[in-house]
């Protein structure tokens, strides 16, 4: 996996008939405090050197070249206003307007004022300015008016920051398309102008021949690396179901396809799956597909270019802590209504499974449960130029063992997300993470300006 690190653009603003010392104690107070969030994933970009005569704050219009110059030079991938006082809402649309970035405004909660002494108004500056980033077509986050030492602030700067990641993983996305789509699979096809107009994501062709030219050199060098990879792959799976020969071709297999991608700089991919193993001589290459996974490159199966887009999506409202998989909805679990099987036959991570036994390569093909945990479950695509996306969360439950790679989900009512799903416009595929990520993609949903989907909907919130 790679662990994403959001460049965060941090611009603290004042007004200028408020008093200097006094937003000087509150950005003082502040920039410590953010500093100390997320400091694994997240590396802060400020402003005290360029507006030191504020002390680091913009407050004056001549100030947005200064800070846009900057923040452009280091290459910030989300930008930041925090109120110091009423702030001044012209810098902050000045700079704002020059980035198409996530945005997110916020500040403290003040004491109570006295009739004769009111010092910084910071709510009454985030209703004024917030109308004006709207005024010129600014999205934006929030988070509610608290104290700066709340659970409330913490909770909402790390949703941002997730936000920020699902966001700058679809920034010239280049996603790889290995083969054709399979003749059947009509619900997979996607429009690859609309993806560059309307989001900048580029469909990258990559002809299967290229795919087994490549697997069959790494397999007659049979180097280090693939030496390497065969040891500490048969160490963790049992593959004693499986041919020696095939083993060491899916192996190569799957670094053939990392290369590639790597040198058609692709994040995603969707495969062809029956034409690569038809080239390949293979019964299935699903199982290569989880380890693409667990390397950091998200592949779907069937060539389906929104599920590989979907799947990076979920990876990076993780930061690229934990995998993700493209499941199928399959079948109703047979003894509890609100429950449905999440399976697909062999490409989910190795790093999902559930220990409880050893990991099987039954034939060529991924055989395990996943773990038990919280799953959050989406899918984005679009109809008649139209997008949507649906995104829920539910638990995993037990159920029957079945073949393939495989775990049951539980949810509150299925039936209200069958209709959900039915009605769509969604296919039977969907990408998933562990962990509860709705409100991170209800607001990548608004950024991206979709159509959020939810069982039960809501409209824009205070992170």
């Amino acid at each position: 996996m790679y662990k994403e690190v959001i460049t965060l653009g941090v611009m603290p603003t004042k007004r200028p008939t408020f008093s200097l010392e006094t937003a000087t104690k509150e950005k003082d107070a502040l920039m410590p405090i953010f500093r100390a969030q997320m400091p694994e994933f997240v590396k802060l970009v400020d402003c005290d050197d360029i507006l030191a005569e504020n002390n680091g704050m913009g407050a004056f219009p001549e100030d947005i070249d200064k800070v846009v110059a900057k923040f452009k030079a280091n290459n910030v991938d989300a930008l930041f206003f925090p109120f110091c006082d009423f702030g001044c809402e012209e810098v902050v649309v000045g700079v704002a307007k020059q980035f198409k970035l996530p945005v997110l405004v916020w500040g403290s909660r003040d004491k109570v004022s006295t009739w004769e002494h009111r010092e910084k108004e910071t709510q009454c500056g985030l209703f004024a300015a917030t109308k004006v980033l709207r005024n010129y077509g600014v999205t934006f986050s929030y988070i509610s008016n608290c104290e700066k030492d709340s659970p409330v602030f913490v909770e909402g700067f790390e949703k941002f920051i997730r936000v920020a990641s699902v966001l700058k993983s679809l920034r010239n996305l280049v996603v790889a398309e290995i083969g054709d789509r399979p003749p059947q699979f009509f619900s997979v096809i996607h429009n690859q102008l609309n993806l560059i107009r309307d989001f900048g994501i580029t469909v990258k062709p990559i002809a299967i021949a290229l795919v087994k030219e490549r697997t069959e050199q790494i397999l007659s060098e049979k180097g280090k690396a693939l030496t390497d990879y065969y040891a500490e792959y048969t160490a963790r799976i049992d593959c004693s179901r499986t041919e020696d020969e095939v083993v060491w071709k899916l192996l190569a297999f799957e670094m053939a396809v990392e290369q590639l991608m790597d040198e058609h700089g692709a994040r995603c991919a969707a495969l062809d799956c029956p034409g690569l193993r038809n080239v390949l001589g293979l019964k299935s290459i699903c199982a290569m597909q989880g380890e693409l996974t667990d390397h950091g490159y998200p592949t779907s199966c069937e060539t389906d270019v929104w599920g590989a887009i979907g799947q990076l999506m979920c990876t990076a409202a993780t930061l690229g802590t934990e995998a993700e998989f493209l499941a199928d909805w399959t079948y109703r679990h047979p003894d509890n209504d609100n429950a449905e099987l999440i399976w697909h036959g062999g490409p989910f991570a190795y790093s999902l499974a559930t220990k409880e036994r050893k990991p099987r390569l039954i034939d060529g093909v991924s055989a395990w449960e996943m773990k038990q945990g919280d799953l959050t479950l989406m899918r984005m695509d679009e109809i008649d130029g139209e997008y949507f996306m649906f995104c829920g969360e539910g638990k995993t439950t037990t159920g029957p063992e079945t073949t393939g790679t495989y775990v049951w989900l539980e949810v509150d009512n299925w039936k209200r997300w069958e209709e959900k799903l039915m009605f769509g416009p969604y296919i039977h595929h969907v990408a998933g993470v562990y962990g509860k990520y709705l409100p991170i993609f209800r607001e990548v949903a608004r950024y991206l300006n979709v159509n959020f989907d939810t069982v039960d909907d809501k409209g824009p919130y205070s992170l």
